[in-house]
């Protein structure tokens, strides 16, 4: 099992420390809810330095890129960030990423932690005939989420380059904590705004105390990947392995908007994206409200009226900030509408629930 430089300082801290994606990882400190509610009213910092690190760099970059993506990384300029998939040749999702261009020759993706090395096999073979250049960087650089209403306000007292009013999916190269140069950027996954902080893992515990300092007045905590699940539900972000995967497409999953079908762009698997984007398709993801006291969790039926099953549960759980049950999962089309009457079987018995539009909670 795989570490992160932060291992120590977890425990020490009193982290409840599990197996995830092939690492050993800090679940909770304090518990769930109360981690939850700190990001969401203040802040707090997450280690997410699991996540890949894959550059592509050369006059090919874009190239491959644009062949491997179903977004449109033409658009991007110096500075900006996008959301993508990497579409598979059966219809599914290989992994979804988040694309960083630093120039036209120079792009960083940020992939999941469990699909590090399926990623880096794809573009591999994709990459034959094209020949861009690909370092995998993902033991060699950590990385710190700083989410929250006051995480800019505070990451703003570590760095002398403006960060306050810098743009939703955009990123700055600044020299922080007294460390010297890192990627700052604000993308986030849990509906609070924020800040991901990449730097080179030798001074990821100096940049760490550094962060818990600079918080300390705001209230800043640790949170654990639970907080980390119930936040991105809340906030109707997909997590890779539950609400999309391998047998799921980009299309099905609600990610149409993030999958471009411009004439000059050619990708993995298009034609057959596009004729369910044109013709529709059987299934969709969507977000429900359980109606009555139970909780939803990944692979429990979803049913209709008359008792047939209609779909699966791919996340569910309790919602700290909105002290009701939700869940996602995917459902026949025809039940996918906002409104839409469903039911949950919870341990045998059916649970009342109605479909709602995504996200839960908006900031």
């Amino acid at each position: 099992m795989k570490t992160t430089v932060f291992k120590e300082k977890h425990e020490e801290m009193g982290a409840k420390m599990v197996s995830f994606a092939g690492f050993y990882m800090p679940v909770q400190f304090e518990g769930v809810t109360m981690e939850h509610e700190n990001v969401r009213n203040a802040l707090g910092v997450f280690d997410v330095s699991h996540m890949g690190e894959i550059w592509v760099e050369g006059p090919k970059a874009l190239d491959l890129i644009q062949w491997v993506s179903s977004n449109d990384a033409s658009l991007l300029v110096d500075g900006k960030v996008q959301y993508t998939c990497f579409p598979n040749d059966k219809g599914g999702i290989v992994d979804d990423l988040l694309v960083y261009r630093f120039h036209q020759e120079k792009y960083l993706l940020v992939v999941n932690a469990a699909n590090i090395e399926k990623d880096w096999q794809w573009l591999n073979e994709q990459n034959k005939g094209i020949g861009a250049r690909l370092t995998n960087a993902s033991d060699h650089i950590s990385q710190l989420a700083v989410q929250g209403p006051l995480a800019l306000k505070a990451m703003q007292k570590l760095t002398g380059e403006q960060v306050l009013d810098m743009p939703f999916f955009t990123f700055k190269v600044i020299d922080f904590a007294g460390a010297g140069n890192v990627i700052f950027s604000t993308t986030g996954y849990t509906g609070s705004g924020g800040c991901e902080i990449y730097f080179n893992k030798e001074d990821g515990l100096k940049i760490y105390e550094a962060v818990l300092e600079a918080g300390k007045e705001f209230g800043i905590k640790p949170i654990g990947l639970a907080a980390r699940d119930t936040l991105r539900l809340e906030a109707g972000l997909c997590l890779y392995g539950n609400d999309i995967d391998d047998n799921t497409s980009p299309i099905e999953a609600g990610l149409g908007w993030a999958t471009k079908f411009t004439e000059y762009k050619d990708f993995v698997n298009r034609e057959y994206l596009l004729k369910q984007k044109t013709e529709g398709i059987d299934r969709r993801l969507a977000g429900f409200e359980v109606l009555e006291r139970g909780i939803p969790r990944k692979g429990y039926n979803i049913m209709n009226a008359e008792g047939e099953i209609i779909g699966q549960v791919t996340s569910g759980t309790m919602s700290p900030t909105l002290k009701k049950p939700i869940g996602m999962g995917y459902v026949q089309k025809a039940y996918s509408r906002a409104d839409s009457e469903i039911y949950i079987e919870i341990r045998g018995k059916s649970f009342r629930a109605k479909v709602v539009k995504l996200p839960f909670y908006k900031k």
